[in-house]
């Protein structure tokens, strides 16, 4: 009895200096962080869920909005605590041992960062949902890790899916101002008298370029210089670490992934030929398949698939792209510009839409909607005998009819 006592008060002690260490921590960081812009998902998140999620790409943001939450929660900051996944002291104890002696002393909110990097962690996450009270959010940069958990936590956790700066909210931090999203049944049949408000404010054409290439990652604005460094070295910490992480993918094929990255750089999207990328990268066809889910996966390439094929993993995709126009100016050495307006629409639509590759015309938009990308001079002549199609072009700031400016996607969300 003695010997067991002092056990557990001795792993009390320790559990208490890791929880005082995790404050501490906690506390220095909240101190120093400013809580600034708020991005569109600030809003869009339910928070009274007990378990939530938030997946998406490395740089998106999603850290920054964790620690808005925290700030806006009216709770004692003894109530709530932020870690790390990988922090170091998580080592010498589990996630479940530390939220459940979190709850004794009072604890109520538990946010977990880069949950994707602590082993097992549906496990934890599991118990607990079952067996404690807290409230836990917790983020990952990896969706597939989430999403295909051991444990089914679907009947516990609520996900969402993050993605980079809108156009809209890249021109609120460049002006300062502040523009209503639309939805894309607003944008067919009131384009005009949109486009109109937002134009006697601000010319959209003035930053659309600067955002095409450099916009979609927030960390754009700590330092626009060092942009392209930063989001190389982003790029790389998921084909080096996160990919290899999840997958199990061998080192020596790690550099296969980024030959895959750069050869679709270098093909547009309509001409992608499966059979000649597998021979270029030294790969069979099934593995090429499987890069490409997991580079899709990993938000770095967006795969498009073909209309009532499904979303089978080895079928055959009929376009890829870069996940966002600023891989295209970070990784490719020259940019194809229909390319990089397809690459724009898609990032923009994928925000509560469904997009597939249609017979005719550039996109099929949830269900109903057929889309055609290109320059001011575009025509209707790809898509005349298609119902419900519709031109988006660039370099115009107003459209008519059917014919849209494209940069006004860029105020969906």
């Amino acid at each position: 009895m003695f010997i067991s006592l002092n056990k557990t008060c001795y792993n009390l002690l320790i559990m208490e200096n890791i929880l005082q260490i995790l404050r501490e921590r906690f506390l220095g960081l909240l101190a120093g962080f400013d809580t600034g812009y708020r991005r569109y998902f600030f809003n869009k998140i339910n928070t009274s869920d007990r378990l939530i999620g938030i997946v998406g790409a490395r740089g998106i943001g999603k850290t920054t909005f964790l620690l808005q939450y925290l700030k806006s929660v009216d709770i004692p900051l003894t109530k709530k605590l932020y870690i790390s996944a990988d922090s170091i002291e998580l080592t010498d104890i589990s996630l479940f041992e530390l939220a459940s002696y979190f709850q004794s002393t009072g604890g109520e909110l538990l946010v977990i960062d880069e949950i994707h990097k602590y082993p097992e962690f549906e496990l934890h996450l599991k118990q607990i949902y079952d067996f404690l009270k807290i409230k836990v959010i917790f983020s990952g940069s990896s969706a597939l890790k989430i999403e295909n958990a051991k444990v089914d936590l679907s009947r516990r956790a609520v996900l969402y899916r993050l993605n980079g700066l809108s156009f809209r909210e890249f021109l609120e931090l460049k002006t300062g101002q502040f523009f209503k999203p639309v939805t894309l049944d607003d944008i067919m049949e009131h384009h005009v008298d949109i486009s109109y408000e937002i134009i006697s404010r601000v010319r959209p054409l003035e930053y659309f370029r600067e955002y095409i290439q450099k916009g979609y990652y927030p960390f754009y604005f700590e330092n626009p210089d060092t942009y392209f460094i930063k989001l190389e070295q982003v790029i790389n910490t998921v084909l080096e670490s996160d990919l290899n992480l999840i997958f199990k993918i061998e080192p020596e094929n790690i550099f296969k992934l980024k030959k895959i990255v750069k050869l679709i750089c270098t093909s547009p999207p309509y001409e992608l030929n499966i059979s000649k990328l597998a021979k270029k990268v030294e790969i069979n066809r099934h593995t090429l398949y499987k890069y490409l889910d997991y580079l899709h996966r990993g938000e770095v390439l967006y795969i498009l698939k073909p209309i009532q094929k499904g979303d089978k993993i080895f079928s055959k995709p009929e376009k890829v792209y870069m996940n966002n126009t600023n891989l295209n100016f970070c990784y490719c050495g020259t940019q194809d510009t229909g390319t990089v307006r397809e690459t724009f629409a898609v990032s923009m639509l994928r925000e509560g839409n469904t997009i597939e590759y249609p017979k005719k015309g550039d996109l099929v938009v949830s269900g109903k909607y057929v889309f055609e990308i290109g320059g001011k001079n575009k025509d209707f002549s790809q898509i005349k005998d298609t119902g419900n199609s519709y031109l988006f072009v660039d370099n115009i700031e107003t459209g008519t009819g059917r014919k849209i400016p494209l940069w006004l996607l860029g105020f969906l969300y």
